[in-house]
């Protein structure tokens, strides 16, 4: 029987993990397809358009990974890219003198990312040995 606790953390997990997702998975396909104001701001903030399609490909790769009920240790390494991905965006942006409305989104999926790694339940870590 699962108590109250352990039913609080997975509903924090799931929600967090839900938002995490939608989040990765909708700039993923503006990566993906390579939307005029993306290839615009990778431009503004010095990287090629070519790294569009490689952020947009792993974002729906690691999607995959974290909603996928098995293989722990590939869901931490997409967690481990989602945190570089979302610190590197926030870094991006504050290098540029970004205002604060460009700077957040990589906030809220760093935090969903940070939220939904320390709430996943036992059957989705790496056992300990």
């Amino acid at each position: 029987m699962k108590t109250q606790s352990t039913k609080t953390k997975r509903i924090i997990y799931w929600i967090s993990t839900g938002w995490l997702s939608l989040g990765m998975v909708s700039s993923g396909i503006v990566q993906l397809i390579q939307m005029d104001d993306n290839v615009t701001m990778f431009d503004k903030l010095g990287y090629p358009s070519y790294l569009l399609t490689l952020l947009g490909t792993w974002k729906m790769l690691g999607v995959i990974a974290i909603l996928s009920p098995k293989i722990p240790i590939l869901k931490e390494w997409a967690y481990a890219g989602f945190f570089f991905v979302s610190t590197g965006a926030i870094i991006s942006h504050m290098a540029v003198s970004d205002p604060v409305s460009e700077i957040f989104p990589g906030i809220l999926l760093l935090v969903l990312t940070l939220v939904s790694w320390y709430f996943r339940p036992e059957d989705r870590k790496i056992s300990q040995i």
